[in-house]
């Protein structure tokens, strides 16, 4: 089972439809609206549908009506909320250290690894940088996110 079949499961047992969809604007990559999300059909790999659909379950668990207005402040914070429920859902600070017990060392080793990809595991460490600063440590972890994603076990 690949990693998209994965999070269909996943979404299925927590009540959610997943369906495929061809969006006139191929610039829209997923839709989530009354317990469906819709993935484009226009998604090339199985890597990319399951950060879409993780987005979408983020929706899923933690926003409530119409946010497609994203000038309006409330609606970008839901967006946030989402995207932040998927982030530790794909990837985890656990996860970053589980690719560097793996051997990866870099964010294509560490994307791969996860099965995420590479411009969804940056915007993960891009969020965790701002929430979280230059480092944090996890159990007897310290990650770096600046200047580069590093990862030392603490003594």
């Amino acid at each position: 089972m690949n990693i998209y079949e994965e999070m269909q499961d996943r979404a299925y047992n927590a009540g959610m439809n997943v369906i495929g969809y061809t969006f006139r604007n191929k610039t829209i990559k997923g839709l989530y609206c009354d317990g469906t999300a819709a993935i484009s059909n226009n998604i090339d790999t199985n890597a990319e549908k399951a950060c879409v659909l993780a987005e979408e379950m983020g929706h899923h668990y933690t926003s409530a009506g119409n946010i497609i207005d994203q000038t309006d402040e409330q609606n970008r914070k839901q967006e946030f909320r989402a995207r932040m429920w998927a982030y530790n859902e794909m990837i985890g600070l656990m996860g970053i250290v589980r690719a560097f017990h793996h051997g990866c060392r870099s964010t294509y080793e560490v994307a791969e690894y996860l099965e995420v990809t590479e411009e969804f595991l940056n915007d993960a460490l891009n969020a965790y940088r701002d929430k979280y600063g230059v480092y944090t440590t996890v159990d007897n972890y310290i990650i770096y996110f600046i200047p580069g994603l590093t990862v030392f076990k603490k003594e």
